[in-house]
């Protein structure tokens, strides 16, 4: 399969902080989420990939075109849509005109088929009801769901979600997942996030990321496997420089080294992100 983004070399700094460091990588359709800590580079690699930010260096291909030429840029725009992590939005403007005018911006120039557009993506995301509402008065969740909208308006061929599930709750993100999912079966899908339980749940594919350098590309399973081994729970609790926390049975379970009275117990995606980001902050 072609694949729809394509990544070599990627490199961008702020300052003497090398922010994407040398980046090699391809994405396809489907759902592929980014995991790393904060300042791993995520961020900064989705804002290339949407056109909002130029690289250093490096080439990256996306749809078959090149973001480097002003052609190119704006074709990847006709076919993108991008949910920043900070969406910035007219106040003032109700739900259904800040949509009309991303639809604008996004060259739909019949005013029949845009409306029907901005109604169809306020049902997806469960806002229908809101289209009347200032954007001043949404809740911190129903503008996450409006940042989301206008990033399917046109359906788009690839989607760049940076952090889509902040401040959703956990029906609100139930949802997402169910749509997001769907949405990854004809296209392609790459969403950061900090939640590895929506990667358990949502990706095919998992790339963690820190120090503007891969660290693991796989499935949600391989990830889980690095930690294969160095999960435990105990009753007691372990000693100083252990990763662990007391779970709500008063149980101990630790990351890394197995204290001698405890037992192995099966590894998360968490516990893999943990484990691998945990030993290259050891490694620094």
């Amino acid at each position: 399969m072609t694949p729809t983004v394509t990544v070599r070399g990627l490199r961008k700094r702020y300052g003497h902080t090398a922010v994407l460091d040398g980046l090699d990588i391809a994405f396809g359709a489907g759902v592929t989420g980014l995991l790393g800590p904060n300042g791993a580079g995520k961020t900064t690699l989705l804002r290339c990939l949407a056109t909002t930010l130029a690289p250093d260096a490096g080439e990256l291909r996306v749809l078959g075109l090149d973001p480097a030429t002003a052609s190119g840029r704006t074709g990847v725009r006709r076919r993108l849509g991008y949910l920043p992590q900070d969406p910035g939005f007219y106040p003032h403007f109700t739900v259904f005109e800040t949509l009309d005018y991303v639809a604008i911006l996004k060259e739909m120039t019949d005013r029949r088929e845009r409306h029907r557009e901005v109604t169809r993506v306020l049902a997806e995301v469960g806002l229908a009801d809101r289209a009347r509402t200032k954007v001043r008065k949404l809740s911190g969740g129903m503008r996450q769901r409006l940042a989301l909208a206008q990033a399917l308006l046109d359906e788009p061929d690839l989607l760049v979600l940076d952090e889509p599930t902040v401040g959703l709750d956990p029906e609100q993100r139930l949802r997402l997942r169910a749509l997001v999912s769907r949405l990854g079966e004809s296209r392609t899908v790459l969403l950061s996030t900090h939640q590895t339980e929506d990667v358990a749940a949502l990706c095919e594919r998992v790339v963690v990321m820190d120090g503007g350098r891969i660290l693991f590309d796989g499935t949600p399973a391989g990830l889980a496997a690095v930690a294969a081994g160095r999960v435990s729970l105990g009753d007691h609790r372990p000693g100083p420089g252990a990763l662990f926390w007391r779970t709500a049975d008063g149980r101990y379970r630790t990351i890394g080294d197995t204290p001698a009275d405890a037992v192995p117990a099966e590894p998360t995606v968490e516990d893999g992100y943990l484990l691998l980001v945990g030993r290259t902050q050891e490694a620094a």
